[in-house]
C-alpha cells in the first residue's frame, strides 16, 4: 500500500494512509538488513523496503502491513 511519511511540528514521524484516511504517529522504529519496520500508535506494523537512513520527509513509499 502507498503511505506518506512526514514529520509533525514536534519532530515526530507520522504515517498517512490515504486509502484508509488514517494518520498515526510512529511509536517504534526498527531497522533490519532489508527493511525498516514502523509500529504505529494504533498498533499497526508496517514494513518499508529500500528506505534510506536518515529518512527524508515528506515522501510517499510502498509499505506492507505485517499484522
Amino acid at each position: 500500500m502507498k503511505v506518506m511519511l512526514r514529520k509533525n511540528d514536534d519532530g515526530q514521524l507520522l504515517v498517512y494512509v490515504a486509502k484508509k484516511d488514517l494518520e498515526e504517529v510512529v511509536v517504534e522504529h526498527t531497522e533490519t538488513e532489508d527493511a525498516q519496520l514502523f509500529t504505529l500508535a494504533n498498533g499497526w506494523e508496517l514494513s518499508v523496503a529500500g528506505l534510506p537512513s536518515p529518512i527524508k520527509t515528506p515522501q510517499t513509499v510502498d509499505a506492507r502491513k505485517l499484522n
